[in-house]
Order: C-alpha cells, then structure tokens, then sequence
C-alpha cells in the first residue's frame, strides 16, 4: 500500500464532505469508457456560474456524462488535489495555485490559460457610500472585505493596492471571491475587491467601480486534465468543449476576457 494511496483515501473522505455541485444527467459510475460516466471537475470559485452553464451543455453533448464540480478557493482546491482527492480537470484562477499542482507532478501535460480576469470594487446598488477608486476603501470608517492574500483574489488585491498606494485594514479577510460579494450584499461591509464577473452576475445588488490599477493584477486562468484522473477522455472533452469558440463565448458573457492567444 503506497503513500499516495493513503493519501488519496484520505483526502477522498474529505472531498465527500465538501458542497460537490452536480449538473444533472444520467447518475453513472464512471466505469464507462470514452467520455461518457461521471467527470470531477475542480474550478475557482469565480467560475461557477460560467462552469455550471458549461457543464450543462456538455452534458447534453455527450449523453451518458455526469458533470460534477468542486467550487472554491484555488489554493484550497490545490492542496486538497496534492493530497490525493480524486479529479480529473483543474480550472485555476491564477498561475500560482495551478503552480502548486504542476510543481506536484499532478498535472497531465501543460496548463493552457482559459480566460482572464480583472478586479472591481464591489459596492451597494447606487453606491451609498460614495467609492470612487482605492483610496476611497481607506477612509475612515470605512469597512472592505478582501480576499485572503493566498488566494487569487486576495493576491491580486494585495498588488492593486500596492500600485495605488494604498494601505488599508479590511474588515474581513475571505477564502474565496464568493466569500467577499457576500459580505457586500448582507451589509456587513461598505465594498470588497472582487472580479468583474462577479459583480456582473450580482447586478441586481451591487454596482462595479472600476479602477485603473486593476491593469497591474490582471489574473490569468489555467485549466488542465489531472495526471490522476479516472475519466481522462471525459477530461479532455471538457477542456476541449470549455476552450472551444462557444465555450469562450459563454465565459466572455460573464465579463471574462479572452487569453492573448485568441
């Protein structure tokens, strides 16, 4: 019995403790060749609406395929992959977590950037407090949540605020992007630093305030089929269907942006 088989029971159990978000489709166990059976996909946080739409249309392109993700914190999502949990596909929102699963040797072959993305701040509908750039989250009194500096978000925060100049201490430091738009739309803060995206998908509540300096921490997505996986042709389908023309036109809808090579 080998250490990385241990390792993969274990965090296996962990993995079924997690909020696992299927898609739909025939229930299969997975035993299927080709690309039918049931695909593992672990994704940012920020992907979530964009990979659940996908999931759905891939699945009614390939019958027979059950799509189930994994959503949260990148670098969360990274070490539970390095510890074993079973995957077939990494979508990252940054190169430095997708890192943490290259350097591990758990990545089949080279990440390809997927999408890129860009931070707002995120404020009330009809910006109350009157936010018009960085410098406006240093005011006293004023209450932001950020996203912890490990994770993508909270990392490209971090070098925003450096380019401004900007110094602050948040209200609250969250483990995912969804984390901080939820401390926004409950009132518990004044802004939070968050994705475009975001904040698109919550118009109805909150209004964006872009800032230049956002420029200077533009984060690029990688995704990848995982060394490991117990579906790899289901695997590279998904990559393939995700990259495809129509798979970039449903993540540009959102408020991603295309990589530089497309």
């Amino acid at each position: 019995m080998t250490a990385r088989w241990i390792r993969a029971a274990l965090a296996g159990l962990a993995v079924l403790g997690l909020t696992l978000t299927g898609c739909g489709g025939a229930d299969d166990d997975g035993s299927r060749a080709g690309t039918g059976g049931t695909l593992t996909v672990f994704a940012a946080a920020s992907l979530t609406e964009t990979f659940t739409k996908l999931g759905k249309d891939y699945e009614a392109a390939h019958p027979g395929t059950r799509v189930v993700f994994n959503f949260a914190g990148s670098s969360a999502l990274a070490t539970q992959i390095t510890q074993g949990a079973p995957a077939d596909v990494f979508a990252a929102a940054s190169p430095a977590t997708m890192k943490t699963v290259t350097d591990a040797g758990d990545a089949d072959g080279t990440p390809a950037v997927l999408v890129r993305n860009q931070l707002v701040v995120a404020v009330p509908k009809g910006n109350p407090h009157q936010i018009g750039g960085l410098a406006d989250l240093a005011r006293p009194g004023a209450k932001v949540a950020l996203c912890a500096e490990q994770v993508p978000c909270g990392a490209a925060a971090k070098t925003a605020l450096a380019a401004a100049g900007v110094r602050l201490t948040p209200a609250t430091l969250e483990q995912d992007v969804k984390g901080a738009l939820a401390k926004v739309k409950l009132g518990e803060v004044d802004a939070a630093l968050v994705y475009r995206t975001d904040v698109r998908g919550a118009a109805a509540e909150l209004d964006a305030v872009e800032f230049p300096e956002s420029a200077r921490a533009v984060n690029d997505y990688p995704i990848v089929v995982l060394k490991h996986a117990g579906n790899p042709d289901g695997a590279r389908a998904f990559v393939d269907h995700v990259r495809s023309d129509a798979g970039l036109a449903v993540l540009t809808a959102a408020g991603f942006q295309a990589p530089p090579n497309r």
